[in-house]
């Protein structure tokens, strides 16, 4: 039941630790490159994590359209927004990424300088939150279907290699969340398979890409939006398409 969920969080720890290797393979043998190569590393590293940052703002639009009810999309962003705010979702999750900081301060390779919070929180953001985790995975649960999470592991593989390079070993720990999270999805999906029809699985959809289209505004640093604390939207739609 579980072999997609497992395939992808394998695919992003193999990727984030092939990242760091190269990281700190460049950095080792940096003075063997000829004199300017560093920062043409550097900006190769920035223009393609704002490719890939591109790419998923490409995905987050293109999920978007399938939502079949604005209404119901305006509603969940509403009230999962207050949900997630009265939580402080975002706050609980970087304190967790400090906390494993921490316990991981001497293992950060390849960190590039950036937390290991920063990088558990943004790689945990994009490949937990989506079309793909939420539609793969309950496929992955209520038909043993995994071709969806296995093309979705191809994905973040890469993303993965991109993130373990500037974001260092905080992206490794990201595996984990995948595991849990869309684990816990196919697990309940048997459970929740009366209320998830078309309709709503196109809603969880919509909201679910708008959450990407903001994380891809903050991967090109033109915003600086909590999106953890507009998670509880994404399942708001279960509840509101049995009314409306």
């Amino acid at each position: 039941m579980l072999t997609g969920t497992i395939v992808n969080a394998l695919a992003i720890l193999a990727g984030s630790l092939a990242g760091m290797l190269l990281t700190w393979l460049a950095g080792h043998f940096s003075t063997l490159l000829p004199a300017g190569s560093t920062k043409l590393g550097e900006r190769l590293q920035t223009i393609i994590m704002e490719g890939v940052a591109l790419c998923v703002l490409f995905l987050g639009i293109s999920g978007s359209l399938k939502g079949q009810n604005s209404l119901i999309t305006i509603l969940s962003m509403v009230i999962g927004a207050i949900a997630g705010e009265l939580l402080d979702l975002d706050r609980r999750m970087r304190r967790l990424g400090d906390w494993v900081q921490k316990k991981t301060e001497r293992l950060a390779l390849g960190s590039g300088g950036a937390s290991v919070s920063e990088g558990f929180v943004t790689a945990s953001l994009l490949f937990c939150v989506g079309a793909m985790a939420i539609v793969g995975a309950l496929q992955d649960g209520l038909t043993g279907d995994h071709s969806t999470l296995f093309a979705k592991s191809l994905l973040d593989g890469i993303s993965s290699i991109v993130f373990g390079a500037s974001l260092g070993i905080g992206v490794t720990f990201s595996a984990a969340a995948v595991l849990l999270y869309q684990g816990l999805i196919a697990l309940l999906a048997s459970v929740l398979a009366p209320f998830l029809g078309d309709a709503v699985i196109a809603e969880m959809t919509c909201v679910g890409s708008l959450l990407i289209v903001a994380l891809a505004f903050n991967m090109l640093n033109l915003t600086k939006i909590k999106v953890m604390n507009l998670v509880p939207a994404i399942f708001l739609p279960i509840l509101l398409c049995l009314f409306m």
